[in-house]
């Protein structure tokens, strides 16, 4: 398996990360993770619109935190889209999280189980068992036409930027 280092910092320090980093105009791979209530989810259900993947490292982080409730408050307004919002955290925290957030315009999906997204998109941190904080965007063909991965851990992504691809993708 391919391993990428000093893409990403965490704390200043260099992280590992797994598998082949995802670029524009490549295919968009297909992952399978669960949902909050433990189904299955893939990305290929929410084929012909346009997605935004949010990754995060953990929503129990205040960072993660502030990107998915930006997420969350945009989403409501990008019709013919869906955010999906991904970490390595259980099932029970996302949905504990998103209730007591209200979090209710995105998806939020556990990548803990297989680790599925992280490895096919390059963005598991082997020695944290995280994903890195990145988005990703993928148009109505299935095609990635934007990625961003955020290279502190302890940072924001551009969100402007991020919206702004999305928005002239519908």
């Amino acid at each position: 398996m391919k391993r990428n280092s000093d893409l990403v910092t965490f704390g200043g320090n260099s992280v590992t990360l797994m598998g082949r980093l995802v670029k524009p105009g490549q295919a968009a791979k297909n992952f399978f993770a669960v949902k909050e209530n433990l189904q299955p989810f893939n990305l290929s259900e929410h084929s012909n619109q346009v997605r935004i993947i949010s990754s995060v490292p953990s929503v129990d982080t205040e960072i993660c935190a502030q990107q998915t409730r930006r997420f969350n408050e945009e989403a409501a307004s990008l019709k013919g889209m869906q955010v999906i919002t991904i970490s390595c955290d259980l099932p029970f925290a996302l949905k504990r999280f998103c209730a007591a957030e209200g979090i209710d315009n995105i998806i939020t999906v556990s990548d803990q189980k297989d680790k599925d997204f992280g490895v096919k998109y390059g963005l598991l941190i082997e020695e944290l068992g995280l994903l890195a904080r990145a988005i990703v965007i993928i148009d109505k063909d299935d095609v990635v036409q934007y990625v961003e991965v955020v290279p502190e851990i302890g940072q924001h992504p551009d969100y402007d930027k991020a919206l702004e691809v999305a928005k002239a993708l519908l």
